[in-house]
């Protein structure tokens, strides 16, 4: 591990990959007198042999989650490997599909919940099927506001099928901001940022990160450069868990041959996170 020393905002801090966020020194919104903490409870470089189970959650139900995909995608934790200091998450379909399910990624929680004010960001490479790539953070609700904050969505290949305004989801970084009134009322408010990404999102790797800078703000960042910042319609307070959902879109339905989620390569059937970072501001 290489560090380095870099002066920022009229301090010293002494940085390595693990100990700055992306974006510095590129872009600076560190207020004065703080600095970058990394939550350790949070932050996973994936270089174990396996899912680290004290923090990470990769079956779908449990410890208040209750949610087992969108069909036809189905949720299963077998698809998560731990694998050359990556975690991966596979695509395929189903060796014996039902009527509701055909097709299986994954979803994988922290055990531990995001609060206002924390940067959150992950080194992630999408798959190149039908089915998503995705990087957010959600509230359990309980009572509470419920509250989704998508840092990045993305699909890795366009459907012959997909809704006319998802035609450029397989080059895109998209976040959202969304509020819905109850657990018992799915109506919801949702606002939205977008700028296209360089390359298809399953070329290469992008960091995609969020700075929760406020219940009032928040500001996106790609490759630690600041690109957007949505306002959210209520105030943004109630903390959030991370969420790595690898799922199906009615808006981008695999075709009825199976398409890249039956055809294609293990690679190009992988999503992969080469670490993910949650960092606090600290005197």
């Amino acid at each position: 591990m290489k560090f380095a020393l870099l002066l920022l905002s009229g301090f010293t801090i002494s940085a390595s990959s693990q100990e700055a966020p992306t974006f510095l020194p590129k872009f600076d919104p560190t207020p004065n007198g703080k600095t970058w903490k990394l939550v350790g409870t949070m932050s996973d470089e994936f270089n174990g042999s396996a899912l680290d189970l004290k923090k990470w959650q990769a079956k779908p139900r449990g410890n208040g989650w209750s949610w087992d995909g969108r069909p036809p995608g189905l949720f299963h934790e077998r698809n998560v490997k731990i694998q050359d200091g990556q975690m991966h998450v596979i695509v395929s379909e189903l060796e014996e599909p039902t009527k509701r399910w055909r097709y299986q990624g994954a979803i994988v929680r922290s055990h531990h919940a995001g609060q206002k004010g924390w940067y959150f960001e992950t080194r992630m490479k999408a798959n190149a099927t039908e089915m998503s790539s995705t990087f957010w953070l959600m509230t359990k609700g309980h009572g509470k506001k419920k509250l989704e904050l998508d840092i990045q969505e993305c699909v890795g290949r366009v459907s012959p099928k997909a809704a006319i305004w998802a035609r450029t989801w397989d080059q895109v970084y998209h976040s959202n901001c969304i509020h819905r009134v109850n657990r018992h009322n799915p109506e919801k408010v949702q606002r939205q940022g977008s700028i296209p990404t360089e390359t298809k999102n399953h070329e290469r790797y992008y960091v995609y990160g969020a700075w929760w800078k406020s219940a009032e703000e928040v500001q996106f960042f790609l490759d630690g450069k600041y690109v957007y910042s949505i306002k959210p319609n209520v105030a943004w307070d109630v903390p959030a868990f991370i969420q790595m959902a690898i799922e199906t879109y009615d808006w981008n339905p695999v075709p009825e041959d199976g398409g890249m989620v039956k055809q294609g390569t293990l690679d190009q059937r992988t999503t992969k996170y080469d670490w993910v970072r949650v960092w606090k501001l600290s005197e």
